[in-house]
């Protein structure tokens, strides 16, 4: 999967708010069935989806497209899937999934609606709602070729803060063993691991703080629900030149060093081996994989 930065939501009946979020510099953008759409407008909205896919690929296609369809056991994530599997989506935002069984039970249906709308190479984001997710969080993270991110749980008011029962603070110390579950499964499969959402739209410097802290703790990218979050959270999650330079000079301060037949040596004032040279070439190969940075 593309190392998304910004994930932003987009209601899925409500097309006019896409251009928004294009124009926001979103990395990646989910357009929703389940939550934000009201029932009586849901079958409604997934041929407005469809539309809208189609609508963003006739500008964009560079934006990663994503589609919330509504969780396993409505028994309408078929009718949601054969509505707006259609070329140009990149990918499902699977919701409610509990084990790696419901990682199958997508891919069934996925494979069916692939194979018939002419797509293929659709992947998953995963986000954990549930206790159950949690504790099978490895499983689920190597399910499926299909499975490309999984997304710490941080929300303030959402299924994971009612199914824990955890009260929220800014700081996010109470869902910090919770993200790091997923943060540690994302790493060891290989996907792209995506810290939660904040929610408080007006405080802007709440979440510059926690998506910076995310970035801290190893996450490479975050979900917003508003464009005026986007920019902030392309900044936390993107190197800055400094970074850059840093690490291109560590590595060839670490070469030059070994190419003598020295295996450590003092890079700015800091001892580094082998180990912090394969660090910093695994930084770099990120780093230059990230939509929207310059290489």
């Amino acid at each position: 999967m593309q190392p998304y930065r910004s994930i932003l939501f987009v209601p899925g009946h409500k097309p006019a708010w896409v251009d928004k979020a294009l124009a926001s510099g979103a990395d990646c953008v989910v357009l929703d069935l389940e939550d934000s759409v009201p029932a009586e407008l849901k079958a409604g909205a997934r041929a407005t989806v469809a539309d809208s896919i189609r609508r963003i690929r006739e500008h964009d296609d560079r934006v990663g497209v994503f589609v919330r369809v509504n969780p396993l056991d409505t028994r309408t994530t078929g009718a949601d899937l054969e509505a707006v599997v259609v070329p140009g989506l990149t990918g499902v935002f699977a919701p409610k999934i509990t084990s790696a069984t419901d990682v199958l039970r997508y891919d069934a249906l996925l494979d069916h609606f692939e194979e018939r709308n002419g797509v293929d190479g659709l992947q998953y984001i995963v986000p954990v709602e549930t206790i159950g997710a949690i504790q099978e969080a490895r499983a689920i993270a190597t399910a499926s070729r299909r499975v490309g991110a999984m997304i710490g749980p941080t929300a303030e008011h959402a299924d994971i803060a009612r199914a824990v029962g955890y009260q929220w603070t800014p700081g996010g110390a109470e869902t910090l063993y919770l993200r790091s579950r997923i943060l540690l499964a994302s790493r060891e499969a290989g996907i792209h691991p995506l810290t939660g959402l904040w929610e408080r739209l007006d405080d802007l410097s709440g979440l510059k703080a926690f998506a910076e802290h995310g970035r801290r703790l190893g996450f490479r990218g975050m979900i917003a629900i508003h464009p005026s979050h986007v920019p902030i959270v392309n900044e936390a999650f993107s190197p800055t030149p400094e970074d850059i330079a840093f690490h291109e000079g560590l590595l060839a301060a670490y070469e030059e060093a070994a190419a003598a037949g020295h295996g450590a040596v003092r890079y700015r004032g800091v001892h580094i081996d082998k180990a912090h040279a394969d660090t910093a070439r695994e930084w770099l190969a990120h780093a230059r994989s990230i939509p929207g940075v310059e290489r």
